[in-house]
């Protein structure tokens, strides 16, 4: 992780600010960053539109999966209607033919924009330009055909037949992908909701410079500064000044925020810099205005909305097709899990029925992603009667409260099993931050009170084990040492997700459960 020190050139200043967000964790000594009102009660609407599955790159990802898909499959199908049982051999020249068929027209409907949603959105101009780009398609595909000496081994009637069927299906399918952008634009569900930060010159600027870009999915929501003097106005360009950084912070924990700007010049950097520090926890992504910078660095260190070009400061963690992949894994592994755990979670009812008295089930309010306050079901380990629902008090080693079936359900983590229903319900994800209790506390003070940036672990949906636990730091959370390992270990996990370290964790999960290691 890198350092936070405040940068000392301003040529510099983009990669600085954006190494902030990952620096050492500190023991905190200021506000607790979670002190916002309870979302929780906003319901399944909410968290579908804090998380949203659909977004510009999926969309466009998923019409370029649908393209070649029903180019090659419309190619292929006439060809065993028409010309197998003829010629048969022939396949090696015409499954070429489809396969480069299909990747020139990736190739040329790319540089005829039509993966882009304000295109996808008109269906006279993107029928308009997908016919020129799949006539120019056949077109570059006779010519090398005739170049290499092959079009006579290739049926004019398939030919033809696979250029209109080819048409045919991409402009039913665009079609239908333009009925439902529209249908998501007025839902809400496909906006990108913007706040910028900044309230003088620099914001009125970025504003009107946005409204001009006219790009179709970017809603700005209002305004923030990390000032409080006459030089703030109530209102920037026609958008609501709604309140300082922290109050941001509280704002984004209860509302969908997709991008923060800065509107800020490079030279404000040390402004900048303490910014970052309160926001880089929030599942964003967090953007430097570049209006009136030349912009001579590589592609990575930038990127626009329309034409409007900004410094990448922060990216938020599992976006686009990252964040589908995880769902998909989640619900899947999930729904595996439950079916092929049913015998032992049915056995384990059992023997905490016969055990003692009370519910087979404990159900606790704990921290999910972005803070909101989820439902986590384990199977109950304490006696009925001194079950504590908001853990303000951790189970220890010997603690008289546990019953012998919960001590050996606790040291073997079979208790957390029931976690799979809510993995399966999407409130929680199968790898991820451990949750916590909200009152949960590392000796006399809450974790947030412990660890600068411990928030920036509700970043990602909580899992049902994680990055800390298979590297040893499960059990007892009672010093402020152990919490702020385990942050360090979470953070971690979010910045470096992929799938495979998904499956790597869950394959040493077992290891770790039977090892038993600091859990009781």
């Amino acid at each position: 992780m890198s350092g936070d020190g405040t940068p000392t050139g301003i040529h510099a200043a983009p990669s600085d600010i954006a190494a902030t967000g990952a620096g050492p964790l500190r023991h905190s000594r200021g506000a607790r960053e979670g002190q916002v009102r309870d979302p929780g009660g906003l319901g399944e609407e909410r968290r579908s539109a804090i998380i949203p599955m659909i977004s510009p790159a999926v969309i466009s990802g998923s019409v370029r999966i649908a393209d070649a898909a029903l180019i090659a499959l419309a190619g292929i199908l006439l060809f065993h209607a028409y010309l197998r049982e003829s010629a048969p051999a022939l396949k090696f020249i015409y499954y070429p033919t489809i396969f480069s068929g299909a990747v020139l027209a990736l190739v040329s409907f790319q540089l005829a924009g039509l993966y882009r949603i304000p295109v996808l959105q008109r269906p006279l101009r993107q029928g308009s330009r997908l016919v020129m780009a799949w006539t120019g398609v056949a077109a570059a595909l006779l010519v090398l055909g005739f170049l290499f000496k092959m079009s006579d081994q290739v049926s004019r009637v398939w030919f033809v037949g696979w250029y209109f069927t080819g048409l045919g299906a991409m402009l039913v399918m665009r079609g239908v992908m333009t009925g439902l952008i529209r249908r998501w634009m007025r839902s809400g569900r496909l906006e990108r909701r913007v706040v910028i930060v900044g309230g003088g010159e620099h914001g009125r600027h970025l504003i009107e410079a946005l409204k001009a870009s006219a790009e179709p999915d970017i809603k700005i929501c209002g305004v923030f500064d990390d000032r409080r003097d006459d030089r703030v106005s109530s209102e920037v360009a026609g958008y609501p000044m709604l309140g300082t950084v922290d109050e941001l912070v509280r704002f984004a924990r209860s509302n969908r925020i997709d991008l923060l700007i800065m509107a800020l010049p490079l030279s404000a950097e040390r402004r900048v810099l303490e910014m970052m520090r309160k926001l880089w926890v929030l599942p964003v992504d967090i953007r430097l205005s570049a209006l009136d910078v030349p912009l001579r660095m590589t592609s990575a260190t930038y990127s626009y909305v329309g034409n409007v070009p900004f410094f990448n400061l922060y990216d938020k963690p599992l976006s686009d097709w990252d964040h589908v992949l995880k769902t998909v894994e989640d619900r899947l592994l999930a729904a595996i899990f439950l079916m092929l755990l049913s015998p032992l979670l049915l056995l384990i009812a059992v023997a905490i029925k016969l055990d003692s008295k009370g519910p087979v089930f404990f159900k606790q309010r704990r921290y999910g992603f972005n803070n909101e306050l989820i439902e986590v079901y384990k199977f109950r380990t304490l006696k009925h009667e001194q079950t504590d629902a908001n853990a303000a008090r951790l189970v220890t080693a010997n603690d008289d409260r546990v019953t012998r079936v919960g001590r050996f359900l606790r040291r073997s983590s079979f208790d957390e099993l029931p976690q799979f229903i809510t993995a399966l319900k999407g409130d929680m994800s199968i790898v991820g931050p451990r949750p916590h209790a909200i009152l949960a506390k590392a000796g006399d003070e809450l974790y947030g009170d412990v660890v600068d940036g411990y928030f920036a672990r509700h970043r990602v949906k909580p899992g049902i084990t994680g990055w800390a636990q298979i590297n040893g730091w499960r059990g007892e959370t009672d010093t402020r040492e152990k919490i702020l390992r385990r942050t360090e270990h979470d953070l971690y996990y979010i910045e470096n997700w992929s799938l495979l370290l998904d499956l790597y964790i869950i394959a040493r999960t077992p290891i770790s459960m039977l090892r038993g290691e600091n859990a009781f």
